[in-house]
């Protein structure tokens, strides 16, 4: 048996900033190779939308600690992708609202939740193989996996994504929280490839993301 054959279940990592394009390039990959696809951005997100539910400060560390031992996270899969329901109750739509983008770096930068989340995204290697995308997935969750991918773009493009999506949050002020943060900062991981999908449209930096994957050693 070769030394780099996977593992029955294995993960391929997606990182990279807001509105590169991370996440539709992670649910195009896993329908394409059978995979489920785990947006793990979704789930702070919910932290973000639990505190808003709460009435709970984002910036207030202690009562966003307080606030974990007080919710009940389900995490689960439907229809080949990642859930999670906070009390019982799935979040939706309001995952993306402004007021849960203004919080999310703010609740993603508290240890307690990382650490959390983080056991909770490797549980998900359990159900089966899966590509999972967010902002350290290749340099935390799993450092180990052959399979890195960086989706990368201007800041420019970004900003106008985001705008069409009808999201109003300021890119550079989430990069900056992203990357700055003291606990598991965005970084391009060790292995990891780096794509850059300014000048290409989805279907190109699919077949790009394909063919990377092929060079680390995934057989498609």
């Amino acid at each position: 048996m070769s030394d780099n054959k996977p593992p029955r279940n294995f993960a391929v990592a997606i990182d990279g900033p807001a509105a590169s394009g991370k996440s539709t390039v992670a649910r195009r990959l896993a329908g394409r190779l059978d995979l489920i696809m785990v947006n793990s951005g979704a789930m702070y997100r919910a932290i973000a939308w639990a505190t808003i539910q709460r009435h709970v400060d984002a910036s207030d560390h202690d009562a966003v600690v307080a606030m974990l031992d007080d919710i009940e996270i389900t995490c689960g899969v439907e229809n080949g992708q990642s859930t999670i329901l906070i009390d019982g109750v799935d979040p939706g739509e309001a995952l993306r609202e402004d007021q849960v983008n203004a919080r999310v770096s703010k609740v993603a930068a508290v240890p307690e939740v990382r650490d959390l989340l983080v056991a909770k995204q490797r549980e998900y290697l359990k159900l089966g193989s899966l590509v999972m995308e967010g902002r350290d997935i290749g340099s935390v969750v799993f450092p180990d996996t052959p399979y890195k991918l960086y989706i990368d773009a201007s800041e420019e493009v970004r900003l106008a994504r985001r705008c069409a999506e009808g999201l109003h949050d300021v890119v550079s002020k989430r990069d900056e929280e992203d990357s700055k943060r003291k606990t598991s900062p965005l970084v391009v991981a060790d292995g990891a490839v780096v794509i850059d999908s300014s000048e290409m449209n989805i279907d190109e930096v699919v077949e790009a993301a394909l063919s990377q994957l092929r060079s680390q050693g995934l057989a498609l």
